[in-house]
């Protein structure tokens, strides 16, 4: 069980890399929308998306990670 939960936690330790990449992705958008005010709605669009997409890879991580620990 000690090698399953380290697996599980290193797993877990993905969240760390989506988090940046969703701050990444915010954050340019957001300095788009300052840029040019007029594609606001256009970038805001974008931005929902690709905060979706990078998402994934945190809940395919946890996915995992509840796959070491009980499968």
């Amino acid at each position: 069980m000690d090698l399953t939960a380290l697996a599980a936690g290193i797993a877990v330790l993905s969240g760390i890399g989506n988090a940046i990449g969703e701050a990444f992705v915010c954050s340019h958008a957001l300095d788009g929308m300052t840029r040019n005010p007029e594609m606001a709605k256009t970038l805001r669009n974008n931005m929902i998306l690709g905060c979706a997409i990078v998402e994934t890879t945190g809940i395919y991580a946890l996915v995992v990670a509840i796959m070491i620990l009980f499968v």
